[in-house]
């Protein structure tokens, strides 16, 4: 294993060994991290890299609702899911203005989701 492969297994691992919660957690993560680089993308002008950048975003974000378990969840999930739908919506409609914005709004609401996570 070469050291370029470190940082690879090292995130890996945390995945493997991670609870649900900390799942959850990193798919919170990894959508802010996508909408960061689409907010920087977009404020460049870099249409292309702004677009995968989203598209990133949405398939964690479908992902999120993916994992939603409405049977024993009840309000909750729903909550969730009405909450993840809407941001849907949102990464769609930043990813045909591209302006920086649009994409700051649906971070701002990730990173709050992702702080509630952290504090139950």
């Amino acid at each position: 294993m070469g050291y370029r492969n470190v940082p690879n297994v090292y995130k890996q691992n945390q995945i493997l060994n991670a609870t649900p919660k900390k799942l959850v957690i990193l798919l919170y993560e990894g959508a802010i991290k996508n909408l960061k680089l689409a907010e920087i993308a977009a404020e460049e002008k870099n249409i292309e890299t702004a677009g995968n950048a989203l598209i990133k975003a949405q398939n964690i974000i479908s992902e999120l609702m993916s994992t939603l378990d409405f049977e024993n969840g009840g309000e909750v999930a729903q909550n969730l899911n009405q909450l993840y739908d809407y941001l849907m919506t949102e990464l769609i409609k930043a990813n045909v203005s591209k302006q920086s914005d649009d994409i700051k709004r649906s971070r701002v609401m990730l990173e709050e989701l992702r702080d509630t996570w952290m504090e139950i």
